[in-house]
């Protein structure tokens, strides 16, 4: 009862006229620089960090929380009407959000993001506020077997799940990996594919492979449909609420509950941040929709594949806000942003935070909370408004995305080759949609790739070459039985909807000869 309690005197403290004022600011602000193409949330915390040099401590990490959460609904926001997302946690909420807008629904995928934000969010920082410490404990049992693990169980179970067909499913894993592997070995410091040039050095960023791959493979692939089609076509009308029906909400809660459930956990372990649980959450669901039959998911959208995916992100935000606040490990790009805030004011986030700075972490811990509501307040009226962005002629708006995305990858570093590459790998996304391969593998073995090759070749050097290491936890031998089971029973109905198929094609064959 002691955190309950210090819980309510930061709320004291949160609610004054003042702080209340710099949640809004901080809310507006924060999505606002998220839901520009290759910023994003982490990009959000650092470009407005200055804004808060003139405050005082309290107000600075107050205005701070709204940030934090602000540019991760407009990481969401960008890809479900643009396919861009600002940040690697937004895409798996990307696929089906922006099959959504395409078929006019973009004011609801946008209100379940913002729902599906509030609920993760909030159910995540009420058991970091009660459960810190075994959200703690759980961070410091994962070590390099462990990590290895769980990548290969991200890899596999992904691929699997998400691809109508496994062999196209890793063969999307391999461009990915071919990606990931340019660059500066980590372990070695010697260069790997990078044809000498130094420009490469330093790898291909994860931004420009999410534009390239997405917003750019995606204008191409639209235009040359316009241009077999002799035209535009009709332009996208959005239509409807925000607000979920009584039916949908039906549909949507126990999606919630299990993106929560993948996202609290991962958001304490330093593995990549949102990516996996919400890669996790969107195959659950896609899997859940093939048994169930459903015929939206991966055609026209599905709102669960938007509300699964939106709360595990949101869910891990909070719980890598408990990471680090309690352990000082950021355990995603954004929350590595908060320990230069943290610095900024001569703190060092740590298991001795809570009792030398407790007058300021109670007050951002209910902040947090007065931030997601603020969000789901500031958003939901604002969802329809978003969505008319989409009755902009398609050969307009997605000139307009193309110029936007590359602005966005420019001035992240202002490199001309980034946008040759980003342009490249638009291509390589284009002949993908072409011939059917699915982008969201590509994508998880470029994010999780360097992090698999990195914690297996620490383990193996641990175990001076013994393999038996990867299998020497409880953890490996659940996941990688996990594993087997997933991919056994994806085989299984993989074969069953080819024989369906097949049955199909011969009985209409036999229909048109008799």
């Amino acid at each position: 009862m002691d955190q309950l309690a210090l819980l309510l005197g930061g709320f004291e403290v949160a609610f004054t006229p003042q702080n209340l004022l710099f949640l809004v600011i901080g809310a507006i602000l924060g999505t606002a620089v998220g839901v520009l193409p290759g910023l994003g949330s982490a990009m959000a915390v650092a470009l407005l960090l200055p804004v808060t040099f003139s405050l005082d401590p309290t107000g600075a990490f107050i205005m701070f929380a709204s940030i934090y959460f602000g540019g991760l609904f407009g990481d969401s926001t960008s890809g479900i009407l643009l396919n861009t997302p600002g940040n690697s946690s937004a895409i798996a909420t990307t696929f089906e959000g922006h099959r959504m807008a395409k078929d006019g629904r973009a004011a609801k995928a946008l209100g379940t993001a913002a729902i599906g934000a509030f609920f993760g969010g909030t159910i995540s920082c009420v058991l970091v506020v009660f459960f810190s410490p075994f959200i703690v404990r759980l961070a410091t049992v994962f070590g390099p077997a462990e990590y290895f693990a769980l990548a290969v169980f991200a890899f596999v179970a992904i691929s699997a799940v998400v691809a109508d067909s496994i062999v196209r499913g890793l063969v999307s894993l391999g461009l990915g990996f071919a990606l990931a592997m340019v660059g500066i070995d980590g372990m070695t410091g010697t260069e790997r594919f990078t044809g000498g040039s130094p420009v490469l050095f330093d790898g291909i960023s994860i931004i420009v492979i999410t534009v390239g791959l997405l917003a750019l493979g995606e204008v191409l692939h639209v235009g040359s449909y316009i241009r077999r089609s002799g035209g535009p076509g009709a332009m996208v009308t959005p239509t409807g609420s925000p607000l979920p029906s009584a039916r949908e909400w039906r549909m949507i809660l126990p999606a919630f509950l299990r993106g929560t459930a993948f996202g609290v956990p991962f958001g304490a372990i330093p593995v990549g941040g949102a990516e996996v649980p919400t890669f996790l959450a969107y195959g659950t669901e896609k899997r859940l929709a093939r048994r169930r039959g459903d015929p939206d998911f991966g055609t026209r959208g599905s709102i669960q594949g938007v509300a699964g995916p939106e709360a595990a992100g949101n869910a891990t935000a909070g719980s890598a806000m408990g990471a680090l606040l309690g352990l000082g490990i950021p355990t995603s790009a954004t929350a590595a942003m908060m320990i230069a805030a943290f610095q900024q004011y001569g703190m060092q986030p740590g298991p001795l935070l809570f009792e030398r700075s407790g007058d300021l972490v109670w007050p951002l811990l209910a902040s947090l909370f007065l931030g997601l509501v603020i969000l789901l307040v500031i958003n939901l009226p604002f969802a329809a408004v978003w969505a008319k962005l989409l009755v902009i002629p398609r050969h307009y708006l997605y000139a307009g995305i193309s110029v936007v995305a590359m602005l966005g990858l420019y001035a992240i570093a202002s490199r001309i080759v980034d946008l040759w590459l980003a342009l490249a790998i638009g291509i390589v996304g284009f002949v993908m949609r072409r011939f059917s391969l699915p982008v969201a593998p590509v994508l998880i073995a470029a994010i999780l790739g360097p992090l698999a090759e990195t914690q297996l070749r620490r383990a193996l050097a641990v175990s001076e070459g013994d393999p038996s290491v990867l299998l020497s936890s409880p953890i490996t031998i659940v996941l990688y039985a996990l594993l087997a089971v997933i991919v056994t029973v994806s085989v299984l109905q993989h074969a069953r909807h080819t024989a369906k198929r097949r049955t199909a094609d011969r009985v209409g064959v036999d229909t048109l000869v008799k």
